[in-house]
């Protein structure tokens, strides 16, 4: 006996039915997807894990895993133009600008941040607990120091 020899005991194999193809087949007319509705249509049927509106079972679940919301640093941010309110060669620091006006004191979370948005023409001294890139940029180029808190 060889491999291209094999065949399937008699009997154990039957020729699939085609639905659809007349009376005589017994599965023509409707071809057994019943009267109407949405399983009667053409790529019809609802999705897999759908539960006929009642809410989820992924839903109904606890959520589980690691999310970083509770250990994320809030930063209260100012841009480099909100700089310019601050008079030339002064120092910037959260309290100098809750003076202005600029931020509001009891909001500063983890500290200030300093963004890179606008143009800064003023020499100023800022202190602050993190810069951007172009922010810290834009200060040096000014004239300007950059310390971190």
């Amino acid at each position: 006996m060889k491999l291209n020899e094999l065949k399937p005991v008699t009997g154990s194999t039957r020729k699939s039915s085609r639905v659809g193809r007349g009376r005589s087949s017994g599965g023509g007319k409707t071809s057994g997807r019943g009267h109407k509705g949405q399983k009667a249509r053409s790529g019809g049927g609802v999705r897999p894990q759908f539960e006929g509106g009642q809410m989820p079972l992924y839903r109904r679940l606890p959520k589980r895993g690691f999310n970083n919301k509770r250990f994320a640093k809030h930063y209260i941010t100012v841009n480099v133009s909100d700089l310019m309110r601050m008079e030339e060669g002064s120092l910037v620091t959260a309290e100098t600008l809750a003076e202005q006006g600029v931020i509001t004191l009891p909001k500063v979370n983890d500290g200030l941040k300093v963004l890179g948005d606008g143009e800064l023409t003023k020499k100023l001294d800022v202190k602050a607990d993190a810069f951007t890139a172009t922010a810290k940029e834009k200060i040096e180029a000014a004239g300007g120091t950059c310390e971190v808190i």
